[in-house]
């Protein structure tokens, strides 16, 4: 591949970091070589800026990030370019619709995290991964006008995809919803999918669709493929994602963000 792509936009979980949530030697002396080259790189992620700050400093990023799977576009000092927020009534009903599917939910504000039960499935894990702590909360009303994302929250992956269908038909396109994780469904406002993320991050860095190359593992991350000029699945990845992409890497278990870097991208052998 020639190597004229300007910009390298990466999600983050099953991606840039290990199911450990570590981001590697390799990885970082990656995006070192990446911006040697010319090509800039900045982050997308589900999470909220603040489960994405410990990772800006160390992979030097200089370029805004988007979180909440694009309904919220960040300088790396996290104050906020634009945001969109999960229409209220929206929101409840999501809400609802999780409880009903034997969910747990979760909402996210820009700087807050609020859970019902801190002691559910995935919050103690979460809470290492975006490294602050949840608030407890009995109610999610008081803090339903600021939510920048809905989470519901299963190791009942089934339940989960039912769940993703129940929001589709009840709410069509009056919110976003996919799955970040087999376990987590993500909600955010009808605009904020990675896809449209890319393109808000084109317009804001005056960089062309076609020069940017995108790297994801989850279905939500082929929005973000369907919307660049080329595409890397990686090797955990679904295979109907991998089919979406232009290359496949390894695993994130196996440096394959690194891998893409070194093949795809600057055109060199994969180190061992």
């Amino acid at each position: 591949m020639p190597n004229d792509q300007r910009l390298l936009v990466s999600d983050i979980d099953g991606t840039l970091v290990t199911h450990d949530k570590v981001l590697t030697a390799r990885s970082i002396t990656a995006a070192n070589e990446l911006r040697d080259a010319g090509v800039r790189l900045t982050i997308i992620s589900s999470r909220p800026p603040r489960g994405m700050k410990h990772l800006i400093e160390p992979l030097k990023i200089t370029e805004p990030v988007a979180a909440f799977n694009g309904g919220m576009i960040v300088r790396p000092d996290l104050s906020i370019i634009e945001q969109k927020l999960v229409p209220a009534d929206a929101a409840r009903e999501c809400i609802a619709i999780i409880q009903q599917h034997g969910l747990n939910p979760w909402l996210w504000t820009s700087q807050d995290w609020f859970v019902l039960d801190p002691k559910a499935p995935h919050v103690e894990r979460e809470q290492n991964t975006v490294r602050f702590l949840a608030t407890a909360t009995s109610s999610f009303e008081p803090h339903i006008a600021l939510a920048g994302k809905i989470v519901g929250v299963s190791d009942d992956h089934d339940a989960v995809i039912r769940c993703e269908a129940a929001v589709h038909a009840a709410l069509g396109d009056r919110v976003a919803a996919s799955r970040s994780q087999p376990y987590y469904l993500d909600i955010t406002h009808p605009d904020a999918d990675k896809g449209r993320a890319v393109l808000a991050l084109s317009n804001i860095l005056r960089i062309d669709p076609k020069d940017i190359i995108t790297i994801g593992d989850m279905q939500g991350d082929v929005f973000m493929f369907e919307k660049s000029g080329t595409s890397i699945a990686m090797g955990n990845a679904p295979a109907e994602v991998q089919k979406k992409a232009t290359f496949v890497t390894t695993t994130n278990e196996n440096e394959g963000f690194a891998n893409a870097i070194e093949r795809f991208i600057l055109g060199q052998s994969a180190k061992a």
